[in-house]
């Protein structure tokens, strides 16, 4: 189906933006052109069988003023981060941008070069560094950092080096405290529900276009190629401690539990630069992301971005991070570091502030309004974050999802209360009555929680799933933040041509392979199906032969508890005994069963695999 005109109530708002944004400012579009060097020509990476992975060239519609289908703000920055190509930061540091969601940097050394968060997958990273050694030569990898926890920043590592390489101590790899088990459990344990969502939040599905998938905010979009992860062998434990590779030397600082739970900005006083990774970028971030997440903690992130500031400021010359450009200058760093943490502090200090003045998240994010020079900067624009989710997380962060009303304690669930509503309001085709009424009127957030309660009272009603779609349409072209554009507008597409389902897997074989013992023990207890599991008593061994350990098994109410079995346990009902954790891993995923054998009653077993549900990447959202 064709997209729907823009509504006039959205003409009218996006010419409202274009008389009071500043866009006669252009200093952000000086600085992400600063140091171009050249681009990769065709803008499109490939995988081994030629399926395109990454597609760059797909944003040429960007250029020239912004269509009544999106927002000017929101025009503007897509403009800003589909620039693509290879960076001089400075001299001896170097960026590839445009080639996935993140930044890729390469740091000279004295032989070789240090590889800054290799991008999500193994065939954007290889474009990447080919694009850097076709200008600055074939410089040998010496060493990797991963920034933070996230898979735009380590995923593609197999792209840059090689295990073989790391193992046989050719290349480091350095990470913050905690980046293993981080990356691993967040993309494993909720991995299905965050990639489903993930494909609404980043708009994997949609056309590109200006009535479709314009960018992410954060960057164009997500590569879909194949994704790794190499285990770092330096582990950053603490503030201030140093590392040197290859003759240049860098001091780091630890940020955990700001936007990912491990992460670390970096120095190289050599270069004089500074590393923020994701705590200061060019837009307002999520405290709590659309996919999903934990919920961030603005106060932690506020202090982290004042001890940067402390510690490096008055000695660097320029600030690049993992996404958006660089910033140059003394003061032009402090002023920016001090705005995008003031920003941080007042999202949290105003909510907990409103909070205990007895307002609601939903209320206080409705409300509540930024200082005029945050409004002024662009880059503390709401454009991968926004004022209003990232209130409501504040909320929920300290007070949970209850507001306090009691009438809200124990509401019914989706689908109950719909029809519910529905039916007291005179039913389906009067609530689609009172809906078209609030499109023509422009009040398109009524329009959509009305059709919501039809769409979940009578999911086949044609008309008004048909006015559901384009509701949501015209929210998404009036949205100035990317991931709520691209949330209305999945929506939509999936209302009117059905469940698109999930764009990638976030537990990739890749990160599977990290999982350690007790992880894959996790990864199987949370797919036992509680009710089918309740009259189940099981008790089965797993033997490691190398190293040697025997872990046991206990699925009793419906619980799945392992421990390493005690050396004068009583018999289990069974033992599998795996020649190492690869090979459980493999058999615990279905992959293989070489190395692994079955000794007792194998039954037990089976009612063990009897019980465990399988994960459904393409579960309804936007439907029942």
């Amino acid at each position: 189906m064709s997209p729907q005109p823009v509504h006039a109530a959205i003409a009218a708002a996006h010419r409202r933006h274009h008389a009071t944004l500043p866009l006669h400012d252009t200093a952000d579009f000086a600085d992400a052109d600063r140091g171009f060097l050249a681009a990769l020509e065709p803008g499109v990476v490939t995988d081994a069988d030629g399926r395109v992975v990454w597609d760059n060239d797909a944003y040429a519609f960007l250029a020239g003023p912004a269509p009544t289908s999106v927002h000017p703000s929101l025009w503007r920055q897509c403009r800003l981060t589909a620039r693509q190509g290879l960076y001089e930061v400075v001299p001896g540091i170097y960026q590839v941008r445009g080639l996935d969601l993140s930044n890729v940097t390469f740091v000279e050394t004295d032989t070789g070069v240090v590889v800054i968060d290799p991008l999500i997958c193994t065939e954007v990273a290889a474009a990447a560094l080919g694009l850097y050694r076709a200008h600055r030569g074939d410089r040998p990898v010496r060493a990797v950092i991963y920034t933070h926890s996230h898979v735009d920043h380590f995923g593609g590592v197999h792209g840059v080096t090689t295990a073989d390489d790391v193992d046989a101590g050719r290349v480091a790899v350095l990470a913050p405290e905690g980046f293993v088990e981080h990356a691993v459990a967040e993309n494993v344990y909720a991995g299905t529900a965050m990639a489903r969502r993930a494909t609404y939040m980043y708009g994997t599905a949609l056309t590109r276009g200006p009535h479709g998938q314009v960018g992410c905010g954060l960057g164009q979009a997500t590569s879909t190629g194949h994704v790794g992860l190499i285990v770092p062998t330096v582990t950053i434990t603490a503030t201030g401690q140093t590392h040197t590779v290859d003759g240049v030397d860098i001091e780091f600082q630890l940020a955990p539990g700001t936007e990912a739970p491990a992460e670390m900005h970096f120095y190289f006083p050599g270069y004089r630069a500074l590393c923020m990774a994701e705590n200061a970028t060019h837009n307002l971030h999520n405290l709590v992301t659309l996919r999903g997440a934990l919920v961030r903690d603005p106060h932690r992130w506020a202090r982290y971005l004042t001890e940067a500031i402390e510690r490096f400021a008055d000695r660097t010359d320029v600030l690049f991070a993992s996404h958006h450009w660089p910033t140059w200058g003394g003061p032009r760093i402090t002023e920016f570091l001090g705005l995008q943490r003031d920003l941080y502090a007042y999202l949290h200090d105003q909510t907990l502030r409103l909070i205990n003045r007895g307002y609601t998240g939903a209320e206080i994010a409705e409300d509540l309004t930024l200082p005029p020079a945050l409004e002024r900067a662009w880059h503390a624009r709401g454009y991968y974050g926004s004022v209003s989710h990232n209130v409501k997380a504040v909320y929920q962060r300290y007070m949970g999802w209850f507001d306090g009303n009691p009438a809200r304690l124990w509401p019914h669930p989706p689908q109950a209360l719909a029809t519910r509503y529905v039916a007291a309001m005179g039913g389906p085709q009067r609530v689609v009555e009172l809906a078209r009424a609030a499109v023509d009127d422009g009040d398109f957030r009524w329009a959509a929680t009305l059709l919501d309660h039809v769409v979940f009272t009578e999911p086949d009603h044609a008309e008004a799933r048909s006015l559901y779609a384009d509701t949501l349409e015209q929210l998404g072209y009036g949205a100035e933040n990317a991931t709520w554009r691209n949330f209305f507008l999945s929506g939509a597409a999936e209302l009117r041509d059905g469940t698109a389902g999930t764009a990638t897997a976030a537990d990739s074989a890749g990160l599977r392979a990290q999982l350690t013992v007790d992880q894959i023990f996790d990864a199987v207890a949370i797919r036992v199906n509680g009710p089918r599991a309740f009259d189940l008593d099981l008790t089965i061994d797993v033997t490691l032969t190398d190293p040697p350990v025997t872990h046991r098994l206990r699925l009793r109410n419906a619980v799945l508890t392992h421990r390493v079995a005690a050396a004068d346990s009583t018999p289990a009902q069974a033992t599998i005994v795996a020649a190492d954790r690869g090979a459980l891993l493999a058999a615990v995923t279905g992959t293989a069963t070489d190395g692994v054998r079955l000794d007792g009653d194998a039954e037990a077993v089976a009612r063990l695999l009897g019980v465990l549900d399988a994960p459904d990447p393409d579960f309804a959202i936007v439907t029942p």
